[in-house]
Formats: structure tokens, C-alpha cells, sequence
């Protein structure tokens, strides 16, 4: 029961609803590969920090994030709070994410497939998600 209150605070504390689940998925995408490293938690946390989350508090929602996706077995626990938020928003999340894969200059088959699963999970286009992929690659050489 107390549970929904703690749930409201860190809404609140976050100043974006999705705040955790965007979290949940960019740590997910991290951990793909077995191999989390501190050059994806900036990613993750610069990204979030684009959204609205409150710096102050960054270090706790990524805490939080981490324990919540190392106890969830699926994606759509994160996506379906995600796929409701607005286009933008949408785009710095993939963005992050193709940082995220790009991270270590390879795409491996685990990290290629997931993209393919948010495409349609989060409602958008391949077409967007192939030029945000570009765009990351292109940064990356």
C-alpha cells in the first residue's frame, strides 16, 4: 500500500512521469552486451537530464533504475509508460540509445534486434530511428 506513495514522490521528484521507466530501458540497452560501462551511465544520465529529470536527484533515479531493470524481465514493463510521450522526447531516447550501442564502435545482433523491437513498441517510424542511427555513427567517426 505504501508502495503508491513512494511511486507519487519519485513522479514528482522527477518531473516526468516516464522519467524511471526512459531510465529502466537506456540501462537495459546498456546491459545488452554484459558490459555497463561509466561512458553509457553519462549517456544515460545526460539523456534524462534533456527530458526534465532534476540534476540534483540524478544519481538516485539512475540507482533506482538500475534495481528496477535488474528485477524486470521485459521490455514492456519500460515501453509502456514511454510510447505515450510526446515525438521529441521520443527521439532523444533513441538517440541515447544508438549512443548507447554505439559506445563501444560496434552493433552487435542483441543491440540491432532491441532497436527493431523499440521501433514499434514506441510507435515510430524505422525510417527515424535509421536517420537518429546515422546521425550517432556519423558523430562516432
Amino acid at each position: 500500500m505504501f508502495n503508491i506513495f513512494k511511486k507519487e514522490e519519485t513522479e514528482k521528484e522527477n518531473n516526468h512521469p516516464s522519467i524511471t521507466a526512459v531510465a529502466c530501458l537506456l540501462i537495459h540497452s546498456a546491459r545488452i552486451d554484459e558490459n555497463y560501462t561509466n561512458k553509457e551511465k553519462k549517456i544515460i544520465k545526460d539523456a534524462i537530464i534533456e527530458m526534465g529529470a532534476e540534476t540534483e536527484n540524478i544519481d538516485k533515479v539512475i540507482q533506482d533504475a538500475e534495481e528496477k531493470e535488474r528485477d524486470s524481465n521485459q521490455i514492456l514493463d519500460f515501453t509502456r509508460e514511454i510510447k505515450n510521450i510526446n515525438e521529441e522526447d521520443k527521439k532523444i531516447i533513441i538517440e541515447a540509445l544508438w549512443d548507447i550501442i554505439y559506445s563501444d564502435e560496434d552493433a552487435d545482433m542483441y543491440e540491432t534486434n532491441l532497436m527493431r523491437r523499440l521501433s514499434g513498441l514506441l510507435y515510430l517510424d524505422p525510417k527515424v530511428v535509421g536517420d537518429i542511427k546515422e546521425k550517432v555513427r556519423q558523430k562516432k567517426t
